[in-house]
């Protein structure tokens, strides 16, 4: 049985076993002897019942599988030729990953190995046997605890501090796992950026001002600089997201003004929705538009002006981001001047302002720490955009502030130097996590920024 299947299956005995328990808790109140009061409510009686049968359950298949591949392959290999498994740990591990590909059907070889398709028939035999095991396993531990769990009903439970003490287990544990996902993360990037800067210095990467990273396999290679100063890179970054942020900002904010203020409900009803459909639009569609219209657009445009415009620009990429950021700055901003308060508004008409000042003094500062997080929202979103500059903005890392120039960004190169068969040893392959690294510190101070200033006009209009 898959383990999908396995799952969807220990979904529905689990759902049963909540019936079960609820079934039971109305017929412990309706018994003929006489009227029984329950510590807790029926519900709680069937979700305790249906906690106690998932948990156990969930925990065996996932443990089972997580180390399933490993004890499988552990078995085939003990099983291999001597001369196989004497072999040495790089070119076991290949034999090892035919033997899977063979398995799972995705070898293409023309010939093979009868050893080979030995092993990977065994790895066959053994994984459907250890499925089998699995589905046996935690259906017979799903019913066992179904039939505990109901037999431990009674009115003194108290099934409802139960369940709420395993749902707060369960929420502390989701909310470990992120926090230490995100630490791994953190700690994953910084060990390769540690092994880039013992290579290129750090200083040559944040003040270099020539980013070639083409190291050379060859002495005699031709077209290899190696050059590792990321200026350029985080110049085109900050150029593209300005631009984008010069569209979106007073776009989006003008936009929700109106509609929180101005706009009546049929328009707001169907405005607000048309706007934030430009954010369900794929990025890639968004790149075709700036490489096919808005670029020659503007080529063109300064042909007319006498002005030098690259066929790839960063005002092309930087327009059409600007364009797709909108709804995040409209939306989130649409939603918290409609959280402010009635009342300022009364007590501004009432002192004689009018609308339009009612909304630059009172509505706009009462309502600037959502604007805030809202504009960084799009900040967010134009710094670590990719398709939109590859098709747009080009990938040459030039120093330049000229919107009409090509240009690049930290994402784009990270995408760049990550793409094909690289090596983790190189500086070339290094240098993307040095590049999200700085990211990273650069949305982070970000983030802290916005909170200081959330909290300092929370505190003086709250």
């Amino acid at each position: 049985m898959a383990p999908v299947s396995l799952l969807a299956i220990l979904l529905l005995l689990s759902t049963a076993a909540y019936y079960f328990g609820r079934r039971k808790a109305f017929a412990l109140v309706g018994r003929a002897e006489g009227a029984v009061k329950l510590h807790s409510r029926p519900n709680y009686y069937g979700a305790l019942t249906a906690l106690w049968c998932a948990i156990p359950a969930l925990l065996v298949f996932g443990i089972w599988l997580v180390f399933e591949t490993q004890v499988i392959t552990q078995l085939v290999v003990k099983d291999l030729p001597e001369a196989v498994r004497s072999l040495p740990p790089d070119r076991l591990n290949l034999i090892i990953n035919e033997i899977r590909n063979l398995e799972s059907g995705s070898f293409v070889s023309q010939t093979i190995d009868p050893a080979i398709q030995a092993a990977a028939n065994h790895y066959r035999n053994l994984r459907a046997t250890s499925h089998a095991g699995l589905a046996v396993t935690t259906i017979a531990l799903v019913i066992a605890a179904a039939l505990w769990g109901r037999s431990r009903i009674s009115p003194g439970l108290r099934a409802r501090n139960q369940v709420e003490a395993i749902l707060t287990v369960i929420l502390v544990a989701c909310s470990t796992i992120a926090i230490f996902t995100t630490i791994g993360i953190i700690l994953s990037v910084l060990y390769e950026a540690i092994r880039f800067f013992k290579v290129i210095p750090v200083t040559d990467f944040l003040f270099g001002l020539n980013w070639s990273p083409q190291m050379a396999i060859r002495a005699d290679q031709v077209g290899a600089s190696g050059a590792f100063g990321a200026v350029p890179v985080f110049l085109g970054t900050a150029l593209i997201s300005a631009i984008a942020m010069v569209v979106a900002v007073p776009v989006g904010l003008m936009s929700a003004i109106y509609l929180s203020e101005y706009a009546g409900k049929r328009l707001r009803a169907v405005a607000k929705p048309l706007i934030e459909v430009l954010a369900g639009i794929p990025t890639v569609v968004y790149g075709f538009f700036a490489a096919l219209t808005v670029a020659p657009f503007i080529r063109e445009a300064g042909g007319v002006l006498g002005l030098s415009v690259a066929s790839e620009s960063a005002l092309a990429a930087g327009l059409v981001m600007g364009i797709m950021i909108i709804p995040f700055v409209s939306s989130l901003s649409d939603d918290f001047i409609n959280a402010v308060p009635q009342s300022l508004r009364d007590g501004a008409y009432s002192l004689g302002a009018t609308r339009s000042e009612t909304i630059r003094q009172v509505i706009v500062p009462a309502a600037i720490p959502g604007i805030i997080g809202g504009v960084l929202l799009a900040v967010s979103r134009a710094i670590g955009e990719t398709m939109i500059v590859v098709m747009a903005a080009g990938l040459s890392a030039n120093l330049t502030v000229n919107p009409l120039k090509a240009v690049t960004t930290v994402t784009v190169q990270i995408v760049t130097l990550l793409v094909g068969d690289q090596e983790f040893d190189s500086p070339k392959t290094l240098a993307a996590f040095a590049l999200g690294l700085v990211l990273f510190i650069v949305t982070l101070c970000l983030n802290i920024i916005a909170l200081y200033v959330v909290r300092k006009y929370r505190e003086q209009y709250e």
